[in-house]
């Protein structure tokens, strides 16, 4: 099975890595200084019990090359899909697979469900949707934690799973293989028939946890060891799962659960985090206006959350990698 990544960079870096070292021919498709590094020196992974390995599949920042890609790992960060969509769909080969690894609420949410439904959060005009069949979609829930700790070398910190699904929820020979690749390769890779429930559950935290750490520049065991910041983050979660529960999604975690299994992550920076500190773009319509959107739509009050939206919105227009941003020189 030939594999592409798109957006090679920490969690798409790491699936690259793992399918590579298991024998798979992986394209891995980067940019900048990170491409650099990995053209000159491969790609190495850093792994949390201080062992590594080093791969050196082939890197590029050409779209075509995923022409011959039986199934295409699309890790790039939500908000770069809508602008790369049509040119991302036109370069791959007509029976190639495409399987999404974003947080927050993907673009294909909807489909399948009956609830054709559009997010313009995170497909603004649905561009994305109209350059994707839905028939070549897999979705993915991503679990890793890893981060880019120099250009060409990426930290494993915890977690291997990658959870797959059709959007339908059927057990396809498509989806079984993929699953089969993936623990060939040492991960989980569990075929989900309902992984929206499954996205909802992380969404507990992607859309609560991840804000307010880049608001408060703090660590998730700062945040759940002091007591105002515990209560907030409790009153966003049980918002994010009301809305939930008007889509019929009712994550099996409760949410003092999920808060308990956030405080054992102890100095974990989110993802959003790490992006203010490296003045890049944060994912804030994917991980917080999506839920924002979909609760409007069913009349859900989300007050707290709606206030996170707003200052994280502004945040992120502040940050010089936004294209907003309005310091004085």
């Amino acid at each position: 099975m030939k594999f592409a990544i798109v957006g090679a960079g920490a969690i798409g870096g790491y699936l690259g890595a793992c399918l590579a070292r298991a024998g798979f021919e992986v394209t891995l498709v980067a940019r900048g200084p990170h491409l650099a590094a990995m053209r000159v020196h491969g790609l190495r992974i850093l792994e949390a019990d201080d062992t590594s390995f080093t791969i050196h599949p082939a890197c590029t920042d050409r779209l075509e090359a995923i022409a011959s890609a039986e199934t295409v790992f699309v890790t790039l960060k939500a908000r770069s899909l809508p602008g790369m969509a049509e040119a991302l769909a036109s370069a791959a080969g007509t029976q190639s697979t495409f399987v999404f690894a974003q947080n927050g609420v993907p673009w294909w949410f909807f489909l399948g469900t009956g609830d054709e439904a559009h997010l313009e959060s995170v497909d603004p005009g649905g561009v994305i949707a109209s350059s994707f069949p839905a028939e070549r979609v897999l979705g993915c829930v991503a679990y890793p934690a890893t981060t880019l700790v120099e250009p060409g070398v990426v930290r494993h910190i915890e977690g291997n799973r990658f959870s797959l699904g059709e959007l339908d929820g059927a057990r396809t020979d498509r989806v079984r293989s993929l699953a089969s690749a993936l623990v060939q390769a040492g991960l989980k890779a569990p075929v989900q028939a309902r992984l929206r429930q499954e996205i909802w559950l992380k969404l507990l935290g992607n859309a609560t946890l991840n804000p307010v750490s880049a608001l408060t520049r703090s660590t998730l065991g700062d945040l759940l060891n002091d007591e105002g910041s515990r209560d907030l983050l409790r009153r966003l979660m049980l918002e994010v799962e009301a809305v939930g529960k008007a889509y019929g999604l009712a994550p099996e975690l409760s949410v003092d659960r999920r808060l308990e299994g956030a405080a054992r992550v102890g100095g974990h920076r989110t993802s959003m985090l790490q992006d203010v500190e490296a003045g890049r773009p944060l994912e804030v319509e994917a991980l917080v206006g999506s839920v924002i959107e979909m609760g409007r739509r069913r009349q859900v009050p989300i007050p707290a959350l709606e206030v996170v939206y707003q200052l994280t919105r502004q945040l992120n227009q502040s940050l010089p990698g936004s294209g907003h941003s309005s310091r004085e020189t």
